[in-house]
């Protein structure tokens, strides 16, 4: 009878993959008087005790728990822990009744329970009952499982010390549970030193206990060369040793090792076994390039059943490592193919939305994720502000971010820089005031967004403030990405030598980010000099980058040096340096429309040039003037006007209002920052045409309204 029974819950567990639908086939197995092995209790229960666990009440567990806790001693321990964990101390205390260790039960009931709450000092105070007591293995495991913090340090030391007195330190089973606990508690050399202390008998357990330890904690190194130390002793790897050290030659990019467990998992029998499938995704996606991208893909399609663990470790690898169109295709694969995405996966997806500003296909994921019915979390909440904020929807990212009950340091700065780029820096610096008020501390990546807002606001005292108060009063020391932030700024508000002063001043080795600040700022000053300085040193830092060959030409073009103008430009076509040519695009109806200068690749082309003819006669009319300055120098006038009237972003737009029905808002992006002259047709255009454009380009939003920008004309 008993094996009839195991037999059709193991079917149920290869079925049905659902915990609380096998713990009630148990429970009413129990009351037939079935019993079941004390593995596929505590399989149940373990299985059970999680985030997703049943919720029981007396009621539903009113099997036989006197005709258990006789079966065997390690059916009670699992009930007991199993019962207090899910707050139902009634049951946990009728529990205790029926067993005849009742004081060593009682006790370890409340350790596990204070253990649970972090509360240290009650903890410990329950603990010095212990040597009143004589424990079993299973009770100290019980114990030893349950700590996954360093905050119980004096109670942790304790059992450790009572392991010693009792001598149960021999006992490989609870010294395993010494080392888990230890690196859970991110104390490595303690749990590296009871490893290698350890008696003959350590078995795969021990093994994989340390190898994940080391890898949880960032010895990726130690941990693959206990891996090796592990298969030189011959004993076997598992489905749980496989995906820790995968993670760890993720971790210090160890590729070649990586391909050799690679190979082991597939003589070991292991290929099959999704949890270790998508460890090697995961591995192949962390390692990107393209012949390891291709590996990845290559795993992932030989899987035979893709199950929600398989595709976040896709969609989020693909995510995480830049691959964004992808992830979107992969996300949508998965929905295809009937799996619902968890938090994980949607707050990937919408980061993927984020970077890509697809805004119609991340308020899709939204909506998905609502009719889900799973519950919001902390990164999901953060990734869609993220989303929206950078999709040049502040007003959603606002919404999402009051609905939030909980906040972190990642919600603040998101919104922070979400403003900052869509052109309202005094809003983010009152952002900022609040997040101070409710005692989050910022960051660094908090720094870059005030300082942003302050450089695109001209709020010089303000960024000065916040820059000296980095290291003074938080200790961040300011980075390559706060000078540039910095000499932005100054450069823009007129203090270029300001500006040389940080740069001469700076702690530490200026980047590509920082000289790039510094020409634009020599540019805006017409200081050849000191532009010859920045593009020398970005020539060296990013050879093949064309941006500093062009401002430098164009500095030469406007102070009159044509030989040397011309002297760059065949510098640039001797290196093989080609400049990005601009392109705007516009998504309407999930098909992305995309135009270059003087583009007539579009179908609607004849439409599209007829609605800037007129654009252009309405403007001029309400005060709009070319400004020549942004034409190319060898044409007349009148090709020069033209020239600029088909700018692509100007293209962009009058597809835009041929299409986007009235009252909805016109989203344009450009791959390049937009030029003077568009800037100021599209303020005319907002206010002839009564229409919102945002248009994003290679910095931030511009919000254009009634004939003004977000900006305020300083961008």
């Amino acid at each position: 009878m008993r094996f009839l029974t195991n037999s059709k819950l193991e079917f149920c567990h290869s079925s049905s993959g659902r915990v609380k639908k096998k713990l009630c086939i148990y429970l009413g197995v129990k009351s037939l008087y079935l019993f079941v092995s004390c593995f596929y209790l505590s399989f149940f229960l373990t299985r059970a005790n999680g985030p997703s666990r049943p919720s029981l009440n007396v009621g539903e567990s009113s099997f036989d728990i006197k005709k258990i806790s006789e079966d065997n001693s390690f059916n009670h321990y699992v009930l007991v822990e199993f019962f207090s964990s899910q707050g139902n101390v009634e049951l946990a205390k009728r529990t205790v009744q029926f067993h005849h260790h009742r004081q060593t039960c009682s006790m370890v009931i409340t350790i596990l329970k204070w253990v649970k709450s972090g509360d240290a000092s009650t903890a410990s105070g329950e603990s010095n009952k212990i040597e009143r007591v004589k424990l079993k293995s299973c009770t100290f495991m019980s114990v030893l499982l349950q700590f996954d913090s360093n905050r119980l340090k004096h109670l942790r030391e304790q059992i450790h010390g009572y392991t010693v007195k009792t001598s149960f330190d021999s006992n490989v089973y609870v010294v395993t549970g010494l080392v888990d606990m230890y690196a859970k508690c991110k104390c490595v050399l303690e749990a590296e030193y009871l490893f290698k202390m350890m008696p003959e008998g350590k078995n795969h357990v021990t093994w994989t206990t340390m190898v994940t330890g080391y890898s949880q904690n960032g010895y990726g190194f130690k941990a693959i060369r206990c891996f090796g130390d592990m298969r030189v002793e011959g004993v076997e790897s598992n489905q749980y040793t496989f995906p820790s050290v995968l993670t760890a030659c993720a971790s210090v990019s160890a590729l070649v090792f990586g391909a050799q467990v690679h190979g082991c998992i597939i003589r070991s029998g292991f290929g099959a076994n999704a949890y270790v499938r998508s460890a090697l995704v995961d591995m192949y996606l962390e390692l990107y390039d393209s012949w390891v991208l291709g590996c990845a893909f290559t795993v992932f399609n030989h899987m035979q059943d893709k199950d929600v663990i398989s595709w976040t470790s896709l969609v989020t690898g693909c995510a995480h490592n830049g691959s964004f169109e992808e992830a979107l295709k992969y996300f949508c694969d998965m929905r295809i193919a009937g799996i619902c995405p968890d938090q994980i996966v949607v707050a990937s997806i919408l980061s993927a939305c984020a970077e890509m500003t697809v805004l119609e296909f991340g308020r899709q994921v939204h909506a998905t994720f609502l009719k889900s019915g799973l519950e919001s979390s902390l990164s999901v909440d953060n990734s869609l502000v993220m989303m929206y904020a950078k999709c040049g929807s502040i007003e959603d990212a606002n919404r999402v971010f009051d609905s939030m009950q909980v906040r972190d340091v990642i919600t603040w700065t998101a919104l922070i820089v979400g403003y900052a780029k869509n052109g309202r820096g005094k809003d983010s610096l009152q952002f900022y005031d609040q997040m101070l008020a409710s005692g989050t501390k910022p960051d660094a990546i908090t720094f870059i967004g005030l300082l942003f807002a302050c450089s695109h606001a001209g709020l010089v005292e303000n960024a000065r403030h916040y820059f000296q108060s980095m290291n003074k009063v938080y200790g961040i020391k300011p980075g390559p990405e706060h000078y540039a932030c910095m000499i932005d700024l100054l450069g823009r508000s007129g203090k270029l030598v300001e500006a040389k002063e940080l740069l001469d001043e700076m702690v530490v080795e200026p980047d590509a980010t920082v000289w790039k600040a510094f020409l634009a700022a020599c540019r805006v000053h017409g200081n050849l000099e000191l532009g010859e300085r920045a593009a020398k040193n970005l020539f060296e830092l990013e050879p093949k980058n064309a941006m500093p060959y062009v401002l430098l030409s164009n500095m030469y073009s406007a102070a009159g040096k044509w030989d040397a103008a011309a002297r760059i430009r065949k510098l640039m076509k001797s290196r093989r340096i080609s400049k990005e040519p601009g392109c705007s695009w516009i998504e309407l109806n999930s098909q992305v429309h995309t135009f270059m200068s003087e583009d007539r690749g579009h179908p609607r082309t004849a439409d599209i040039y007829s609605k800037i003819d007129e654009i252009m006669l309405l403007i001029k009319e309400a005060g709009y003037v070319p400004d020549m300055s942004f034409a190319l120098h060898d044409m007349d006038v009148e090709g020069k006007e033209l020239g600029l009237a088909y700018h692509s972003e100007k293209l962009a737009v009058a597809f835009a209002l041929l299409t986007v029905p009235s009252g909805a808002p016109i989203r344009i992006f450009k791959n390049l920052r937009v030029c003077g002259d568009c800037h100021t047709a599209m303020k005319y255009i907002s206010g002839v045409y009564g229409r919102h454009i945002i248009l994003r380009d290679s910095n931030r939003f511009h919000h254009f309204r009634e004939g003004k920008c977000s900006c305020g004309d300083y961008w």
